[in-house]
């Protein structure tokens, strides 16, 4: 009886490791349109994108194709104090305190043989004050 049950919790399994999920929600990472940094360099030579950036840091083989991983855009930039509206245009009570953020960005490349840029997908970005993240206005250079 025992090894039915194991039998049967296998068979269990292996039936939902094959399973999948779909988002019906909306937004999909997946589905998402390109952002700013694909739609400027993918398709471009990988050879124009580390002359304006600089060189990886690393890289790996991935079939065909090799996956290169480059950092950049390092910077540092203060974020000034954030205030409530007080009486008569008057500055109120601190929402946020001023701070100082340190800015990078890591992309990972996928480059083809031919050496030209299949995909840049980030690594590490952080989105900014205006919407955009730090690699799209770095890379994208917008």
């Amino acid at each position: 009886m025992m090894t039915f049950r194991l039998m049967l919790a296998a068979g269990l399994a292996l039936a939902l490791a094959g399973c999948s999920t779909t988002n019906t929600g909306g937004s999909s990472a997946i589905s998402a349109a390109p952002s700013a940094v694909e739609t400027r360099w993918v398709g471009q030579s990988a050879g124009a994108f580390f002359a304006k950036f600089g060189p990886p840091v690393n890289d790996e083989a991935s079939g065909s194709s090799t996956v290169y991983t480059w950092r950049g855009g390092f910077k540092n930039r203060s974020v000034p104090a954030t205030y409530d509206k007080g009486e008569d245009g008057k500055r109120g009570k601190l929402v946020k305190p001023a701070r100082t953020e340190y800015l990078r960005c890591e992309v990972r490349v996928t480059v083809s043989e031919d050496y030209t840029i299949r995909s840049i997908k980030p690594v590490f970005d952080k989105r900014l004050d205006n919407g955009k993240t730090w690699c799209e206005e770095f890379l994208a250079g917008n």
